[in-house]
């Protein structure tokens, strides 16, 4: 069963910002959608720990950070 999960970002500045969050997500093979406007990724997937793990690397990665909720 997928489980939909919302992480905020800290540190995007434009639309750009989320267009390179997705990027690093997708090349982990994540699929996920980024809102700059919102600050926000939502995955879904199967395993919430491995996915919590692999969503950091990425966002990280991209020169961003996980904000607390």
């Amino acid at each position: 069963m997928k489980t939909k999960r919302i992480y905020k970002i800290d540190g995007m500045h434009c639309s750009s910002c989320a267009m390179l969050i997705e990027g690093e997500l997708e090349d982990r093979g994540i699929s996920g959608r980024c809102s700059y406007a919102k600050q926000t990724v939502e995955v879904e997937s199967d395993d919430t720990e491995k996915t919590d793990t692999a969503v950091k690397q990425a966002v990280e990665a991209a020169g961003y950070r996980l904000g607390t909720a």
